[in-house]
Formats: structure tokens, C-alpha cells, sequence
């Protein structure tokens, strides 16, 4: 086990990017700086975040500050059921991991979803900055055809936003993201919060919007377990039935974001004192 801290910020829709930003500024006003991890792991809502907490451009006050805007004019998408019944399909056809991915990435590929550029320009507009930070960022997405993990950095050659978007690409919702003629779908398909990428760093703090997971998904839960079994001092947070009620029906939806972000920033006050505890080592 080496040393450094590591910041995982799991995906989890607008209502994911909400709670993110409030839990952050919550835990911030109480002395725990999350920002100045040397590593952060940020996957579909947890890449917009981490881009943006680790551009040096905002504070976490100011991240939380962004997500209580008037959401008129933003896209109301849908996470309905009829998609979570096809993802449900495509994990009981598939033997393992990777060919579960390679299914979902087959129909993300065949959905129409709009497109690939108009997307890139709303992520773009969102984001503070365009570059890579000069703390180690790391944002995940999935290979459509392969299933294979893509963990981009500065140093995979991929744009900073051509990552994010990638790594936002919600399959059957997104269009999936071209970077360097591959097509990249949402990081969230192989893990909520690809933890495991914070392997060999002993002080870990996982923000996961959500917590669930399957045979062929690991949950957060698990690869928290099994960081700490590695050595390391790990401490998982997961919403709380107030912002569980927060995030509403649909973590799509734009209109949940500052309710989200409210409920993250009450949920930090339960959470300082072992944050503190981790962080400190």
C-alpha cells in the first residue's frame, strides 16, 4: 500500500451531480477538503464534477452554487423503465462482464438518441475548463464494441471533454461518444464508481449516488471492501433517504438537481466527523 489520497465520484445522473457538488461543499465548510486529492476517479455525473472541482476554477461553494440555477431551457430526459427492462435482458443473455458491456454497447449503437455533436456542445458548455488539470484526474468510459474499460487522462490523448462525454454517454438516452474513431459509451456500465481504479492510495472517499450493483456490475459497496481488505482506510457514502426522496423518479430530470444538491449538503453534516477521520489518515 502507497500513500496519497483518492476521491471516487460515482455516477448517478443530474441528481447524482447535485448531491456530488453539495456533499463536497458540505464536508468543505466542515474542514474536509476533498479537492485536494492527489487522485480523482470521476465516472458520468462524477466525471462533470471532478472535471470541474479539479479545473481550479471553482471553489466547492461555487460547484454547489452552479447546480441552483434555473433549470428552464435543459432537456428533460427519461430513464424508464422500458430501458432498465432491456439492460435487465441483456445482463441475463450475458455470461460475464465484459459481454454484458458488449450487449449494452449494442444497443446503445442502435438507439436513436440524437445527435453525437449537439450533445458534445451542451457537456462542453458545462464544463469551466476544457484541459486536462495538472491534479491526476481519471474519467471513465466503457468500449461499445469491445466491453473493454477506457480510463482517460492527460495522458491517453483523448480531450478532456470528448472524456466527459464519453463517460456521460447513458446507453439508449446518449449517443455514444467517438474519441479516435472508437465509440465510447457511459463508464457507469462497468461499475458506479470504477473504485478500484483508487487501488495502491491509502486514504479513499467514495461519493456514490448509486449504490446498487449485480453479478456482472460490482456494487460500491464491494469495491470498497475490497480496498480496505488492500490496506487501505476507505469510507463509502451513499444518499440518504432524504435525498434518496430528493433525486425523485427521474435522475434525469434537471429540475432535481438544486433539490439534490440541497439534500447533499444537509447529508455532509452526518458524514464530517469520519470523512475528517479518513482524510487525515
Amino acid at each position: 500500500m502507497g500513500g496519497g489520497t483518492a476521491l471516487v465520484l460515482g455516477g448517478g445522473g443530474l441528481t447524482g451531480v447535485g448531491w456530488e457538488s453539495g456533499m463536497l461543499y458540505g464536508l468543505a465548510r466542515a474542514g474536509v477538503d476533498l479537492a485536494a486529492a492527489d487522485l480523482v476517479v470521476g465516472t458520468s455525473a462524477g466525471s462533470l464534477v471532478g472535471a470541474q472541482l479539479t479545473s481550479g476554477l471553482l471553489t466547492p461553494q461555487e460547484l454547489f452554487e452552479r447546480q441552483l440555477g434555473d433549470p428552464a431551457g435543459e432537456t428533460v430526459a427519461r430513464f424508464g423503465a422500458g430501458l432498465v427492462a432491456r439492460y435487465a435482458v441483456a445482463m441475463m443473455r450475458s455470461r460475464d462482464p465484459e459481454g454484458y458491456r458488449r450487449r449494452v454497447g449494442a444497443l446503445a449503437l442502435a438507439a436513436t438518441t440524437g445527435e453525437e455533436a449537439e450533445r458534445r456542445k451542451i457537456l462542453e458548455a458545462r464544463l469551466v475548463s476544457h484541459t486536462w488539470p495538472e491534479r491526476r484526474l481519471v474519467v471513465t468510459a466503457v468500449d461499445a464494441l469491445s466491453g473493454e474499460l477506457a480510463a482517460f487522462d492527460r495522458e491517453s490523448g483523448a480531450g478532456l471533454v470528448d472524456a466527459v462525454c464519453a463517460s456521460c454517454a447513458v446507453p439508449g438516452v446518449w449517443p455514444p461518444v467517438t474519441v479516435d474513431g472508437r465509440r465510447f459509451i457511459d463508464g457507469g456500465i462497468r461499475s458506479a464508481t470504477n473504485a478500484d481504479l483508487a487501488s495502491g492510495y491509502a486514504r479513499v472517499v467514495i461519493l456514490a449516488p448509486m449504490a446498487l450493483g449485480s453479478g456482472l456490475v460490482p456494487a460500491p459497496a464491494a469495491q470498497a471492501a475490497r480496498l480496505r481488505e488492500a490496506g487501505a482506510r476507505v469510507l463509502l457514502i451513499t444518499p440518504s433517504a432524504q435525498a434518496r426522496k430528493a433525486f425523485g423518479r427521474n435522475v434525469l430530470d434537471p429540475g432535481k438537481r438544486a433539490p439534490a444538491a440541497r439534500a447533499g449538503l444537509a447529508q455532509a453534516v452526518e458524514h464530517a466527523a469520519e470523512a475528517a477521520e479518513v482524510w487525515a489518515g
